[in-house]
Formats: C-alpha cells, sequence, structure tokens
C-alpha cells in the first residue's frame, strides 16, 4: 500500500477538499485525485463522494480512516526508530570482562544522558566487527587492528583507543606466586595456557609475537570451559599461568588466593583501537571519541613498554574533528 496514498486521502478527509489537500501538501489538486483513486482502487473501495463544496467520506472511507491514521503513525514511529538520535549507541567488545567493557562503562557513568548498547558478536574476530560496523549492525568496535589503514575497508577509520597494560596470573602454589613484578623473559620454560586462542584472529597474532619476542610457551590449546573454570584451575595448579590485562575484571574466592604479577622491563601492552564508519551520524559516537581521545595520550606510558610491530597500523584519530 502506498503511504503517499494514505496520507495524501487523511489529509483529504481531515480537510473536505482535495485543493485545500493539495495545498497543504504541496501538490496540485490533480496530483491528490490521481492518488486517491489510485488508493481506492488498491484497496476495491470508493473511499470519498464528491459534493458542490468537496468531498465527504463514503461509509468505507469512515471505515478506513481510523486504520488509516495507525498506518501513518506506525510508519513515522519506524522512521524515529532508526534516526540516530533516537536509538542506543551500539559499541562492540571483545569480551564483557575485559578493559574496553570497563572503560565503556565508566563512559556510560560520565555520560548518562547517552543509551549505550554494549553488544559482543557472534563473529568475535576483527573481520567480523569490520563488517558489522560498515553495515551499521554496531556504530563501533573496540579491537586490536593488525592491517594497515589502506587495507580497510571503504569508509572506515580505527584509532588507538586503549593501551592494555598485560599481567601474569598464578595461583599460591606456582613458583612465581610471591614476585611483586616480574620481567616477561623471567616467565620463559613457565607453561602460559590462555586456552581458546583461534588461527587468523588479531590476538592470536599478539600471542604469537609476544611469545617469540620473550621465548615464552603460551599454550592456546582448548576446550576452553569458560574463564571460571580457567581461575579454578590456576589456584590448584604448581606449572599453570595465564595472562590477563591490569583492566581485566575477574572475580575469584578469596579462597583461591590468585595472584596478579605485573610484568616489567618492558610491560608487554595489547593495543585495542575503537574502528568506527566515517559517515556514521550517531551524536553519541562524537562524544565516544572525545572522552576515548581524553584518555588516550599516545607517548605517555612508561618508558619500557612492548607493543606488537603491527600496533600503529590504526592510524586515526579520535578528535571529533577528524574522521
Amino acid at each position: 500500500m502506498d503511504l503517499d496514498g494514505v496520507r495524501t486521502f487523511v489529509a483529504a478527509a481531515d480537510l473536505g477538499q482535495f485543493q485545500a489537500a493539495a495545498d497543504e501538501l504541496g501538490l496540485t489538486p490533480q496530483a491528490v485525485s490521481k492518488r486517491v483513486a489510485a488508493l481506492e482502487h488498491d484497496i476495491g473501495a470508493v473511499l470519498f463522494t464528491r459534493t458542490p463544496h468537496g468531498v465527504r467520506l463514503t461509509s468505507d472511507g469512515q471505515t478506513f480512516l481510523p486504520h488509516a491514521q495507525d498506518l501513518l503513525g506506525a510508519a513515522e514511529r519506524a522512521r524515529q526508530s532508526v534516526r540516530p538520535e533516537a536509538r542506543p549507541l551500539r559499541v562492540d567488545v571483545p569480551h564483557r570482562r575485559v578493559a574496553p567493557s570497563v572503560v565503556l562503562q565508566d563512559f556510560h557513568v560520565a555520560h548518562p544522558e547517552l543509551d549505550v548498547e554494549v553488544v559482543t558478536l557472534p563473529n568475535n574476530t576483527l573481520a567480523g566487527a569490520l563488517t558489522a560496523v560498515h553495515s551499521g549492525s554496531v556504530d563501533a568496535s573496540f579491537r586490536a587492528v593488525t592491517m594497515p589503514a589502506a587495507d580497510m575497508p571503504d569508509g572506515l577509520t580505527a584509532a588507538r583507543a586503549i593501551d592494555h597494560e598485560l599481567e601474569l596470573l598464578v595461583g599460591p602454589k606456582h613458583p612465581l606466586a610471591g614476585r611483586t613484578s616480574i620481567d616477561p623473559r623471567d616467565v620463559a620454560g613457565h607453561r602460559i595456557w590462555i586456552p581458546g586462542i583461534a588461527p587468523g584472529t588479531e590476538w592470536a597474532a599478539f600471542y604469537s609475537e609476544l611469545a617469540d619476542a620473550f621465548g615464552l610457551t603460551i599454550d592456546g590449546r582448548g576446550p576452553h570451559f569458560g574463564d571460571e573454570a580457567l581461575l579454578e584451575t590456576l589456584c590448584q595448579a604448581t606449572d599453570i599461568a595465564t595472562v590477563v590485562g591490569k583492566r581485566d575484571r575477574y572475580l575469584w574466592p578469596s579462597w583461591y588466593e590468585l595472584r596478579r604479577i605485573p610484568l616489567r622491563n618492558p610491560t608487554p601492552v595489547y593495543p585495542h583501537s575503537l574502528v568506527w564508519l566515517s559517515a556514521n551520524p550517531h551524536p553519541g559516537l562524537a562524544t565516544l571519541r572525545n572522552y576515548l581521545g581524553a584518555l588516550h595520550k599516545p607517548g605517555c606510558h612508561e618508558p619500557d613498554v612492548w607493543l606488537p610491530s603491527w600496533a600503529d597500523a590504526a592510524t586515526g584519530s579520535l578528535a571529533e574533528t577528524d574522521s
């Protein structure tokens, strides 16, 4: 059913004249007459009778009018629902426990006027995130970007947003449990278990390069029964450690006595970037970019950090004036 025809019918019914409806809609009376005739043909009913002074609804027209008004109202609500300012800012995070999710919660606390929807994509990879951002399924995504800017899909921008310092997590029986900090090289020879590392993903690329840089043994084999199962394993293990981020939000019973040990000299950093579509008009996106830009100050880290070789692949700017 043609909405323009329905809108024209409602205007003519309200005003009682095709001429008045034409003036309101910016049409000619002939165009109004044609639209009404097409609508009558579509629904198989005569909606108006002509009078010397204008038009009057038939009984079918009176029956149809409230439904036509409801239809126009539904169409307007549908339009409003997808206007950027009328819907939540949808942001993808790779995991609800890791730093991007924590920072996004801080952003929401700082900007309670913005409605934020946090999602984790079914295809939880850089490739999946790029597709989702490009299609508009999400407004932005936090990802480690391993590809050069020239290889990004058209219209997408990526900017370094959260440089995430890593820590070693061990149980009380682990030989390194008594350390207050540790050089990554001193972890060589100890098994680091990060179950579920998927080949070809950005985090697989990160941990592969980290292992090569410091001679680490990183075991990515599964099965991965969840974070709780991993933490329970660590609390009893004498030969297993894992790696977590400084701002990752993992909780465990106090009797696990797990230890977070900062990695130092150098500190490995996992570089999360924000990825967005440059043409995305959602007003909350600019606010998020400005918020992250105020937090992320390139070059302000401790001087002794380690970053993967592709850390500078995300060349965009978080500043609102840049896309």
